[in-house]
């Protein structure tokens, strides 16, 4: 994507969204070797340091050419919210910066604002993860009407959210939300672009770089995080994770699990194009291939 360069800014902050194996990691990359910038994660799962193959973090070369912040620096057993990032990210919004990634709630947080729920209790975690475990459409009819119309319910990341929340403080996040601050920083003042791929040419993508993580070693990286294994941690939902452990554990033969994580891999890449379609429709969208 070397011929946008021209046509963004040198000075403002950049924005980059795009579903997962479009190219926005490069494109981030080009532009901050150009500019002096510091290329910034926006991605809820290459924030996890147990994960680079899967999570399609930059590699360690690529990390050595240009100053790269907020990748790898959380553990795997920790919880890593919106919340979390939009207070990380702070610390570099005075610098020349590219932030890029495909956690579109993170991109809204940063340009939109962010309203401040309390921390969610310990004991009521648990009683979510317990029910989303047992019986996830009880969580989806338990949350508030409101709250329920606006998030994603095939999402149960999303939907244990919303519970928690609904639970521990008597209010839905719709209303919460009503009462948001300020953004850090709003829209208009970066270049804030989409990438919105053809969909058989980004599918074709996600099939070949998952055989790309494989001969680079995913399944051994998978198999240095199976004694530490539990699926309802956040840093479980690693595209490909579930789908590697289980063959691990002799659940899968390894085509089968290939084959489920890159199917995986594209549902969720269909996930994040209609949140794009539906929530950015203010960005510059940028047509690939």
């Amino acid at each position: 994507m070397g011929w946008m360069l021209s046509s963004i800014s040198r000075e403002a902050p950049v924005l980059i969204a795009g579903p997962t194996a479009s190219g926005k990691s490069a494109l981030a990359l080009e532009l901050a070797a150009r500019d002096g910038r510091i290329v910034v994660n926006a991605d809820a799962l290459q924030v996890y340091g147990c994960w680079r193959l899967l999570t399609a973090r930059p590699s360690a070369e690529e990390e050595a050419q240009v100053p790269h912040r907020l990748y790898g620096h959380v553990g795997r057993e920790e919880t890593y919210s919106v919340g979390h990032w939009l207070r990380d990210v702070r610390a570099v919004l005075g610098e020349k910066i590219v932030i890029v990634g495909g956690a579109g709630l993170y991109f809204r947080a940063l340009t939109e604002g962010l309203a401040e729920i309390p921390a969610i209790p310990a004991d009521v975690r648990q009683e979510a993860d317990a029910l989303r475990a047992n019986d996830p459409a009880a969580m989806v009819a338990a949350l508030d009407p409101e709250t329920a119309a606006q998030i994603d319910l095939a999402n149960g990341a999303r939907v244990q959210r919303a519970w928690e929340v609904l639970r521990a403080t008597g209010r839905g996040i719709a209303d919460w939300q009503r009462d948001t601050p300020l953004p850090d920083l709003p829209r208009p003042k970066a270049e804030a672009l989409v990438l919105k791929p053809d969909v058989d040419w980004l599918n074709a993508r996600i099939d070949r770089r998952f055989d790309m993580m494989m001969a680079q070693g995913a399944l051994d990286e998978a198999r240095q995080e199976l004694p530490y294994w539990e699926p309802t941690r956040p840093s479980a939902r690693a595209i490909g994770a579930p789908e590697l452990i289980a063959h691990l554990q002799g659940r899968f033969g390894l085509d089968e699990a290939i084959a489920a994580a890159k199917l995986a891999s594209r549902q969720y890449a269909k996930r994040q194009r209609t949140w794009f379609r539906s929530q950015m429709g203010a960005w510059t969208p940028v047509e690939l291939p």
